[in-house]
């Protein structure tokens, strides 16, 4: 739950490097929230429109595009690559094979390692 916290803090912040972990966790967190919300708009509320999804997915939206783009920049990438996503079939893969990366060792033009503080 930390991880999840500390990229809803950085909720404008497209500076610095994010590790694995933050990434991975903060997506888990979010596809488990979904899911359930899915399920409460569906069946607790009877909407055929996900409201309460829409809700969500619209208010977390900048800190997954944060984390992602520190992600990026810990493997030495800049943010504008998550644009390749909008590539069709080939994109989300390039973008995925990005993120479960290993960090790029040391400094780099983005700020200091996130390992190097642990």
């Amino acid at each position: 739950m930390n991880w999840y916290l500390t990229a809803l803090k950085k909720y404008f912040d497209f500076n610095g490097r994010a590790r694995r972990r933050e990434y991975w966790l903060f997506q888990l967190f979010q596809m488990i929230a979904i899911t359930l919300l899915v399920v409460i708009d569906q069946v607790a509320l009877s909407q055929t429109f996900p409201i309460l999804t829409m809700i969500y997915a619209l208010a977390t939206i900048l800190p997954a595009w944060g984390v992602l783009v520190r992600r990026l920049h810990d493997i030495g990438r800049s943010g504008w690559w998550m644009l390749i996503s909008c590539v069709p079939l080939v994109g989300g893969i390039i973008l995925f094979v990005f993120t479960v990366m290993d960090s790029q060792q040391g400094d780099n033009q983005f700020g200091a390692s996130p390992k190097a503080a642990l």
